[in-house]
């Protein structure tokens, strides 16, 4: 006879899951994360830490938690951080208090985080009482990111050339990752996260 708890344990053998979505900006990584989370039950995603500057209509502690210099200085060396990178001229980390703070709400964490932080995520073991599934989200072309980078309208032309030459190099490490998923139509691209998200909290076996 089985229960309901050896079933729920026998997932993952009964860590928390950590979803490290990546992929260049512009790609709609915060759009698609924001609606697996409406129709997606039991995630939480990690607010990051970042100097960059607050973009009109974003909300401190919501988007971001934007910080000084000094600040971010200080939780880097306090240790705060279990990952951390400059992109673009800024920096950004996710904090051990925010991942703290979901598994202890019997929650899955989504993180939106750079492949720099994937990889230091992956390098360093930082976060030893989750699983980490790795999932790289991306435009289907370079012309769609062009267009989507200027549309936002918050960056010059010289800043979008960078983040093109920027998502170039990227692409370059989509084999580190477990999954791909293509943001050509919104809906589509919501749809194969959520699967993602479903398939990994049925998994029985953790990744050798």
């Amino acid at each position: 006879m089985w229960s309901s708890q050896q079933l729920k344990a026998a997932s993952v053998a009964g860590r928390g899951l950590m979803f490290v979505v990546c992929g260049p900006s512009g790609a709609g990584k915060t759009s698609v994360i924001n609606r697996v989370m409406e129709c997606v039950d039991g995630l939480s995603f990690s607010v990051s830490h970042t100097t960059r500057r607050q973009r009109e209509g974003e909300t401190d502690g919501v988007d971001y938690y934007y910080v000084g210099e000094t600040e971010f200085e200080t939780l880097v060396e306090s240790g705060e951080l279990v990952e951390h990178v400059i992109y673009q001229g800024d920096q950004y980390g996710t904090s051990r208090g925010e991942i703290t703070r979901v598994f202890a709400a019997g929650k899955d964490l989504i993180l939106n985080i750079d492949v720099q932080g994937a990889r230091l995520l992956q390098g360093k073991g930082a976060v030893p009482d989750a699983t980490a599934v790795y999932i790289f989200l991306t435009t289907p072309n370079r012309e769609r990111l062009r267009e989507r980078l200027e549309a936002r309208g918050t960056e010059s032309q010289d800043v979008i050339e960078r983040r093109l030459a920027t998502a170039e190099e990227e692409m370059k490490s989509l084999a580190e990752f477990d999954y791909l998923v293509v943001n050509d139509k919104l809906d589509q691209a919501v749809n194969e996260l959520a699967a993602i998200v479903t398939a990994e909290r049925k998994r029985i076996r953790l990744r050798g």
